[in-house]
C-alpha cells in the first residue's frame, strides 16, 4: 500500500463501526514513502470497563512504530506539535473527538482550530471516523445534533482532503483521489 507522493497533505477515512475503517488507516499511514515517524493520536478515553478494555485492545495490537498520544479535544496542539513533513500523524476517531467537544461545550472553537490547522500543517494526516449519515435521523435533541455536526464535519474535511476513503466489510472505496 505504498504512496510515491511526497509527504504532506490530508486524507479523510470513514466507514461505519467495526467496518475495518481503522485498520485500513494504519496499514495506509506505514506504507507511506518519505515518512520516517507515525504518531498516533488516540481520541476515545476510558469512562468505563468496557471502554477501557477496547482502548486496552487497541493499544496491544497497534504496531510498535507508532508513538500514541492520547487526546480526546485539542487536536490543533497535536497537529502543530509534530508538524513536519516527514511525520505521519493518524487521528482515531473524529467522531469520539466530536463527542468529547460537544459534551464540554468546546466544539466551535476546537472546529475550527482544527480546520486551520490541518490547512497549516505540513505532515501527513489521516482522519478516521464514524460515518453517521446512512442510518434514520436520531429522536434525542443531542443525538440529532452530534449526527448534524459529524456530516457537516465530514464534508469539510472531504473538500480539503487529497484522498477520501470509505471502508466497507474491510474494503477501502476510493471516494475522492487528488
Amino acid at each position: 500500500m505504498a504512496d510515491s507522493r511526497a509527504a504532506g497533505g490530508v486524507e479523510l477515512v470513514l466507514g461505519g463501526v467495526r467496518s475495518g475503517k481503522s485498520g485500513y488507516a494504519e496499514r495506509r499511514a506505514l506504507g507511506l514513502v518519505g515518512i520516517d515517524r507515525w504518531v498516533y493520536v488516540a481520541t476515545g478515553r476510558a469512562g468505563d470497563d468496557e471502554m477501557a478494555a477496547r482502548i486496552a485492545h487497541h493499544r496491544a495490537h497497534r504496531d510498535v512504530r507508532w508513538q500514541t498520544v492520547e487526546e480526546s479535544r485539542g487536536l490543533a496542539g497535536v497537529l502543530a506539535e509534530y508538524d513536519d513533513p516527514r511525520c505521519c500523524v493518524l487521528v482515531d476517531c473524529l467522531t469520539l473527538w466530536l463527542s468529547h467537544c460537544l459534551a464540554t461545550d468546546c466544539w466551535v472553537d476546537e472546529r475550527r482550530a482544527l480546520l486551520a490547522g490541518l490547512g497549516a500543517c505540513r505532515s501527513r494526516v489521516l482522519l478516521v471516523s464514524n460515518e453517521v449519515g446512512s442510518g434514520i435521523v436520531p429522536l434525542g435533541e443531542l443525538s440529532r445534533r452530534f449526527a448534524d455536526e459529524a456530516g457537516r464535519l465530514h464534508q469539510d474535511l472531504a473538500r480539503l482532503s487529497t484522498r477520501v476513503t470509505l471502508v466497507v466489510a474491510g474494503l477501502p472505496l476510493m471516494l475522492k483521489e487528488a
